[in-house]
């Protein structure tokens, strides 16, 4: 039974392949994109090799009742009921220990995430883009999951310098208490594919982020999967 019990959490990786044809001047290639079976699981993989299906849109998107850096309704202060209900309950114990937390991004659409990728790469090339910002239906703000955060001020928010703040060191400490990771953490970058991210939390409830803390390894080692 305890066997059993373990797996299931784990299943959720579960992926189908599809195949499309990418035209090129020449010739045809044929490339395999993993989307991702069961992607409103909270523990679902999404990275550089797993997707979510096209356009996804999870249906529990509310308005977590924590502070934001910004005062406008909009798309990316929304997150899932789940863990928006775990945020305001690590946000009140940060407060508590006299840290103010703050949101910075939450849910992205695909077509949002579309626009700030070609901004990135615009402004810093392929290569350089795809070592912080995901490609459209390969970021976990799609999911519903994840969430950037900062101090109250907005100091350092989504920036290298936050990781030496008090709140990204509470963060580190504490976030999987709620269900959060850090999800890209620092030396990660070969298995995850992104740079060190303090800032950028995932939820994925609170026995999956225990053992991820307490192991010191990532969403893809859990899985025994890697996304490069």
């Amino acid at each position: 039974m305890t066997i059993i019990k373990n797996l299931i959490p784990k299943l959720s990786f579960i992926v189908v392949s599809i195949f499309i044809i990418v035209g090129c001047s020449n010739s045809e290639q044929e490339e395999s994109k993993k989307v991702a079976s069961h992607p409103s699981d909270i523990a679902v993989l999404i990275n550089k090799e797993f997707r979510l299906p096209e356009n996804y849109v999870p249906n529990d998107l509310v308005y977590p009742d924590v502070p934001f850096i910004f005062n406008e309704k909009i798309e990316k202060r929304q997150m899932r009921k789940e863990p928006a209900e775990a945020l305001k309950r690590m946000f009140e114990a940060a407060k508590s220990d006299g840290i103010h937390l703050a949101g910075v991004s939450g849910y992205r659409s695909e077509a949002a995430q579309t626009r700030l990728y070609n901004n990135y790469v615009s402004k810093d090339g392929v290569e350089e883009a795809d070592r912080y910002s995901a490609r459209p239906g390969h970021s976990e703000h799609q999911t519903g999951l994840s969430i950037d955060v900062s101090g109250i001020t907005g100091e350092f928010a989504v920036e290298d310098q936050f990781a030496n703040t008090e709140e990204a060191k509470w963060l580190d400490k504490h976030a999987h208490e709620y269900g959060f990771i850090i999800r890209f953490p620092k030396g990660k970058e070969d298995i995850t594919g992104y740079k060190y991210k303090p800032w950028h939390i995932r939820y994925v409830g609170k026995d999956i982020a225990t053992e991820i803390h307490e192991k010191g390894i990532t969403l893809e080692e859990y899985y025994g999967k890697y996304s490069i």
